[in-house]
């Protein structure tokens, strides 16, 4: 079906008109930052960045992965950029947030995927920012765990990796990701003691006994946080929408989700993957759960930004 008819009213999101949208803005303009809120054409970037938070997208803005959904620019990427990981730490730090997401296009052409770049990222920040808790959504990189281990040894409080849609349409929707792989960074985070959170789409072709199925087999997987929002085409070379999903219908995933044991569901139309992220994340202790493991790290931020370059 294409897109052909109007927007239903549910689905029109606030433009931006405060002081603090455009204080946010220019902390990310001013630091030379990539967001996914303008490479992805999210429709809460007003919301969120009223709000002082962004979704900060590091390695750089072009994706080596051609998904039919995604706004993000897809092709090669340009020289991998050094100076990224302290430039961001410093921007975040400069945001006064308690929580932050970031996350990065796919680098399948990087040795480990970006990895390094990514502990580096983590590292810094929480350097900077130890009050701060920090929420990672990176891609599968491949499917090696070596390279998921870099990141996951940094310690962010979160790891967030989207399923994107059900299974049957893994393979149209999301090309070089799968199904098992995307569920193996999941329950590989889970198994060593991570929060962890996923994301999906309607109205992209999926039926209602699959979504059923894919909620039951995030519940499965232990993961602890769901966001569930409205499928948006961002152009017509994108995979077209199926159907434009009532907020009832998403009112009903959500208490499904919290029935069958998930501890935290954001659904409706305009929910993304880092929607109101610090709110789910403040229903876990993560500040104390650090201790868990904070020592062992604790002397490994001095030398981030050394290992980002080896």
């Amino acid at each position: 079906m294409n897109e052909i008819l109007r927007k239903p009213d549910w689905l029109r999101a606030k433009l931006p008109a405060s002081n603090d949208y455009m204080v946010t803005r220019r902390n990310v303009d001013g630091h030379g930052l990539h967001t996914v809120c303008q490479s992805a054409q999210c429709p809460n970037m007003g919301e969120c960045w009223t709000r002082g938070s962004a979704t900060v997208m590091i390695l750089g803005n072009v994706c080596t992965r051609a998904c039919s959904f995604c706004a993000v620019l897809t092709g090669r990427p340009s020289e991998l950029d050094l100076g990224e990981p302290p430039r961001v730490a410093d921007a975040i730090s400069k945001m006064g947030l308690r929580h932050v997401v970031v996350t990065s296009v796919a680098r399948d052409d990087l040795t480990d995927g970006g990895a390094s770049v990514w502990a580096a990222v983590v590292r810094l920040t929480r350097s900077k920012c130890p009050e701060m808790t920090i929420e990672v959504l990176p891609a599968d990189f491949r499917g090696v765990q070596e390279h998921l281990d870099i990141l996951l040894d940094a310690h962010p409080d979160i790891l967030n990796h989207n399923l994107e849609t059900v299974e049957r349409l893994q393979r149209p929707i999301r090309k070089t990701a799968r199904y098992d792989r995307s569920f193996w960074v999941l329950k590989h985070a889970k198994q060593r003691g991570f929060i962890t959170k996923t994301g999906i789409m309607l109205g992209i072709g999926e039926k209602r006994e699959e979504i059923a199925q894919l909620i039951r087999d995030i519940r499965d997987a232990g993961v602890n946080i769901l966001t569930i929002g409205q499928y948006l085409a961002p152009s017509k070379q994108h995979a077209p929408i199926d159907r434009w999903v009532h907020p009832d219908e998403f009112a009903e995933w959500k208490d499904y989700a919290l029935s069958i044991g998930i501890d935290i569901c954001e659904s409706g139309p305009l929910v993304r993957s880092s929607y109101r992220s610090e709110r789910a994340a403040s229903h876990f202790n993560l500040l104390e759960r650090r201790k868990l493991w904070e020592p062992q790290v604790s002397d490994d931020a001095v030398d981030a930004t050394a290992a980002c370059e080896k």
